[in-house]
Formats: structure tokens, sequence, C-alpha cells
């Protein structure tokens, strides 16, 4: 499909989030590409890169939706993931050099259930020398490519679930859930290390991402078949919608003018917020029909509440 060249602004899709089901053997670059040339689109990004082997839920947000990346790039992922034993790879996928190879033995089950478990919780992950992290503004895969690896700081991810689903050797295939920004080809080389073989990632397919599941998802060859259909806005989740379980409040007209007018909120005006978390947090704010007005964030004093974003 041909990009569009100009714009009617009411020809405009609302803003909102499409989940689209990535195949293997395209960057999530490409993907967004594809989206910004179906009709009434305008601006698209994705919330969460995917390696171009990888597959599933990746999360597009387009027009007005655009502007609530931030609460979903570091929000939780949920994957399938493949584990091959006794190769370990510059890249620490399938895609890389192979550094070196060590005959896999057998392993008792229960081992490999218990070096599984140890990856629980709250950890340090060292970041891999080939991905899109930034040195000096040029990406990490580039100056690996030039030669130069350069080893970033380690990071604090959490994983809140890790569960091996079947043993094959050598391969290992697992589901883990886990917080944004942690690398699964940088834990199947730790994991293959602990089990004393090495490792590496074979397969990744991403079940969820921002509260959006692989169900939900629909495959770009799909998505364009429903743009020429004219059936595109069924599969746009509106903007209230895809902040799933943040706090929301329906502002009257009164606070609706106020936001309008950039007007500082005060806790009487959102009353719906008093009983929320006790924790600083963020909320929506909605007109009658579940329009998103504004996102804000609310302080641990319920005081003094900050825009994130308003949209008009």
């Amino acid at each position: 499909m041909r990009a569009n060249k100009a714009f009617d602004e009411k020809a405009l899709l609302p803003g909102g989030i499409l989940v689209v089901d990535k195949p293997p053997d395209m960057s999530s670059a490409a993907i967004v590409r594809r989206i910004k040339r179906l009709p009434g689109i305008k601006k698209v990004g994705h919330a969460g890169t995917l390696d171009p082997f990888a597959t599933g839920v990746l999360v597009c947000l387009v027009n007005q939706g655009t502007r609530l990346s931030q609460f979903f790039l570091h929000g939780r992922k949920t994957y399938t993931a493949t584990l091959r034993l006794g190769r370990t790879t510059d890249t620490q996928d399938h895609t890389g050099a192979v550094t070196a190879e060590k005959p896999v033995d057998p392993i008792s089950e229960n081992s490999i259930y218990q070096i599984f478990s140890e990856f629980m919780g709250d950890t340090l992950q060292t970041p891999p020398s080939y991905s899109a992290l930034k040195h000096n503004g040029v990406p990490l895969y580039r100056h690996a490519r030039a030669g130069r690896m350069i080893r970033k700081p380690d990071r604090r991810i959490n994983i809140s679930r890790i569960e091996v689903r079947d043993i094959r050797l050598p391969d290992i295939t697992f589901e883990v859930e886990c917080s944004g920004g942690t690398y699964i080809r940088t834990l199947c080389a730790d994991i293959g290390d602990r089990l004393g073989y090495g490792g590496h990632l074979l397969r990744l397919d991403r079940i969820e991402s921002g509260g959006f599941t692989k169900k939900e998802a629909i495959d770009l060859e799909g998505l364009e078949q429903e743009a020429i259909a004219g059936r595109l806005e069924r599969h746009v989740t509106p903007m209230a919608d895809a902040l799933k379980g943040m706090p929301s409040a329906v502002a009257d007209s009164r606070v609706r003018e106020k936001i309008r007018h950039g007007r500082a909120l005060a806790a009487a005006d959102l009353p719906e917020l008093a009983d929320a978390s006790p924790k600083p947090f963020y909320a929506r704010v909605t007109a009658p029909g579940n329009r998103l007005l504004a996102v804000i964030h609310v302080p641990e004093n319920k005081f003094d509440y900050r825009y994130c974003c308003v949209f008009h």
C-alpha cells in the first residue's frame, strides 16, 4: 500500500494501539514503516523492539497514541523461548558467529529446574554488546560489527516467573515473565553457563506485552487487508482502554475546562483517586464516553498533580 502524501485531520484514525503479531525475519522498524503506509495513520511507534528473527506481540502506537510510549516501554513482558545448550555465539542468539562448542551430556531434570529457579526475582544483567543500546550516540551493535566490543554497566531486571516447558537436549524451551529491558538471549547465555555447557537463544516468541496478548494480535498482512476493506479502526484499541490497570477518573465539565486550559488540578477535582494506592502513581483522566483527556502523576501526598500528557 502506498503511503499517504497529505493528511486530512478528519480522516485520521483515533489515537490508540495496534497489536501486531510480528513475523520472523522482519525488523520492528520495518513493521512500523508498513503500518505508516496504511490510510488514516500519520504517526507510528512501537513499545519495545523485537529482534528480526523473533516473533510475537509488537505493541504499535498510532497517531496521538505515540505519546503514551513511556507507559509501555518499561512494562512487563512474557516470552516463550528455546535455549540451545553446547554452543555460544557472539550475539547470544542463533544469528551470530559461533565462539565455543561443547558436547552436551545428559542432565537431570531436577538440575535443570533448580538452575532455572535461581534466576527468579531481582538480579543484575549485563546488556549484550550486540544490542540497540547506544554508546556516544551509536548503537552498540554497530560498534561490535566494527570490532569494538563495548560493555555497558549491569542493569537491574526482575523475573517474576520462569517455567521450563520442554526438555529435549540440547534444547530447553521455557516461558518467562520479566521486566522491560530484560534480554532473553542474555538470560539464555547465563543459564547455559550455569549448566556448564554455554548456550544461545534459538527461538523467541513474545506472547504478552503491556497487557496485550498474542490472542489479541493481528498479522501484518491481515491488518493491510482490513485497511483495504475500511475496517482498520476496529483493530485500534482506544488510548483510555490501552492503559490497562491504571487508575482512572472521569472529569466533569468544570474539570474538563481546567484541563483544556492547562490549569492545575486538585484532589477535590478527581475524588475517585482519593482511595487509590498511597504510593505515587499515574492516572488517566477521561471525558464521559471514555475519551482520554490526560494522564497525570499523583504524588504520595495526593496533592500537586502533574500533567504527563494532555489530549485535545
